[in-house]
Parts: structure tokens; C-alpha cells; sequence
């Protein structure tokens, strides 16, 4: 199957980037394209590097941009950046590019088990590879099952599903993503249940789990910043707060400039600012693209630029 992706705030981001048409790109998240695509059409002699971990979207990359010359094509997870990029003679980058979280090809493509509509083996992989979902579920004690539904997913009732998955797979494994979606079901109040999908939170921090999707997001935007000339630009799609608050904050500590306390005359910290916002609040998707899109609702864009 391809790998499909809508571009999420695709003008936006690529407005955003500022992009020159011999500069050196990365797009840390490729998937299918998208994005890609719109940076390629601006480069002469530059270069894009486009980079993702999951086989199908590299698979479907290399079949897109097989006869562009401007386009490198990486097999690999973005936290591991910077060691991809010098294998490739890539040390300085005009501007990077990261749409974080799970894509439309994974979610809709029931087999990969992210979505809790459709019954699938409990996988959530992005790689394909590595410890699956099923395997978290079934081996993980009460407190480390509390604490990623209620901390990755912000689950107000982690106790109560925590304890009911602990209580299933000790009658038998739990394997495939309806039971785990009937568990989150059975040990919730009965109002949650009409509140959306009850299942969508432990999902999201189960998929989190499998894939150290916040360790991976804070390395790699350190690598990209580090890597990053002067004027060249960082640009960061999120999808839940938990992203967009390592985002932000990042950002911040980069734009931040004396850190001397107030009433102190001069300064004598030295700190002077790395970074400026090109954006002070995130960019949000417009009217025409959540008609378009609903899956852009939640998402937001920040950028910032090398001083």
C-alpha cells in the first residue's frame, strides 16, 4: 500500500522555512511526501534530505522522487540526525523540517494496530520494528501502565485502566486493539463514553511509549538547532500538548537572552540569544483546511530562527 499523508499546514510551513534555492534541507519526518514535495519544487542546486523510519514511507519516497537530483532519500529515526547527516557529508543545514506524531497512512492501514475503530494485532511500531504495542500491554507492571497512560496520555482515569488491563491479561493476553479499546471502555465512567472515544488518550500514550516518541522529539530538535547555520530556520508541527509544550519550551530556552536577575545593574551572565521566533504564537490551520483536513484541528506550527 502507498504511503498517503496530508500535508498539514503545508503553506505555512513551507512559507515558513524561508527556503533558498541552493540551500541544504531536512525533513526529519517524511512519510509520504508531502512536504517534501513543496521544498523540492524551490531547490536548483540545492539539496533535500528526507528522512523517516517507517520501510513504507521510504518505500513510497524513493518511488516519488527517484528522478530528482536535488532529492537523498534516509532510512532512519530523526533522534539519530546527526549521525545520518555526516554519513551523508551533510554539517551545516539552511533548515529543518519536523511534522511530529502518527501519520494518516499508519493510522488508516489497520494492520500497523494504531487505530482503536478497526481490530488489528496491538502493534503501533512506526519502525516496524522493536517492542510492540502488545508486548508493553502484556508485560509492563500496574505502576508503569499508570503512569504512561496517565502522563503520555493525560488520562484522568489511568488508575482504573491500568488495573482493568492488569485484570485481563491475567485470564489471557490481550492482543489485538478492540480488546484493548473494550478494556479502556469497561473502566471509565459512563459519561467519558460519550466524550469521544474513550480509548483515544490510552492510545495515544501507549503509541508514545513504544515509539519514546518525547526523548526522540527533544534529541532531535537539539541535533537540528545544533546543526543549523546562521539564519536558517527550524520548523516544528505538533499534534498534542505533550509535544508542542518539549517544543516551545526548547525554543524558548534558545531565544532566551540575560537570565541575570532584575535588579542586578549590568549583566554578568553573558547569555545572549541563539534564536528569534519567526511566529510568537503557533500557526493553526485555517478554516478551508479543517473542512478540508478534520486531522489538522489539533495541530500547531512553530518556528524559530538562528541568530
Amino acid at each position: 500500500m502507498e504511503f498517503s499523508h496530508v500535508p498539514v499546514l503545508l503553506n505555512e510551513t513551507i512559507e515558513g522555512l524561508n527556503i533558498k534555492e541552493n540551500g541544504i534541507y531536512v525533513d526529519g519526518t517524511a512519510g509520504g511526501g508531502g512536504h517534501s514535495a513543496e521544498i523540492l519544487k524551490r531547490l536548483t542546486t540545492g539539496r533535500l534530505i528526507s528522512i523517516d523510519q517507517d520501510p513504507d514511507a521510504i518505500s513510497t519516497l524513493t518511488q516519488r522522487f527517484k528522478n530528482n537530483e536535488n532529492s537523498i532519500i534516509v532510512k532512519g529515526n530523526f533522534a539519530n540526525m546527526r549521525d545520518l547527516l555526516e554519513l551523508r557529508g551533510v554539517g551545516r543545514v539552511d533548515g529543518f523540517l519536523f511534522d511530529i506524531g502518527v501519520s494518516s497512512h499508519q493510522l488508516d492501514t489497520a494492520s500497523r494496530g494504531f487505530s482503536f475503530h478497526e481490530d488489528a494485532p496491538l502493534d503501533m511500531r512506526m519502525s516496524q520494528s522493536g517492542v510492540t504495542a502488545e508486548e508493553l500491554v502484556n508485560t509492563l507492571p500496574y505502576e508503569e501502565l499508570r503512569k504512561i497512560i496517565a502522563e503520555y496520555g493525560e488520562e484522568r482515569y489511568a488508575s482504573s485502566i491500568a488495573k482493568g488491563i492488569v485484570a485481563q491479561r491475567e485470564a489471557a493476553p490481550v492482543t489485538t486493539t478492540l480488546q484493548l479499546a473494550e478494556i479502556v471502555k469497561a473502566n471509565v465512567p459512563q459519561k467519558v463514553r460519550r466524550d469521544g472515544h474513550p480509548a483515544r488518550k490510552t492510545f495515544q500514550a501507549i503509541r508514545i511509549a513504544v515509539n519514546d516518541e518525547l526523548n526522540v522529539l527533544s534529541h532531535g530538535l537539539d541535533d537540528a538547532f545544533a546543526l543549523l547555520g546562521k539564519g536558517g530556520r527550524l520548523a516544528v508541527i505538533t499534534f498534542h500538548s505533550l509535544e508542542d509544550r518539549i517544543v516551545k519550551q526548547k525554543m524558548a530556552v534558545w531565544c532566551q537572552g540575560c537570565t541575570c536577575p532584575r535588579d542586578f545593574p549590568v549583566c554578568v551572565c553573558g547569555n545572549k540569544p541563539k534564536a528569534k521566533l519567526i511566529n510568537k504564537k503557533p500557526v493553526c490551520a485555517n478554516e478551508t483546511e479543517l473542512l478540508q483536513n478534520p486531522r489538522s484541528r489539533s495541530a500547531k506550527l512553530r518556528i524559530c530562527e538562528k541568530i
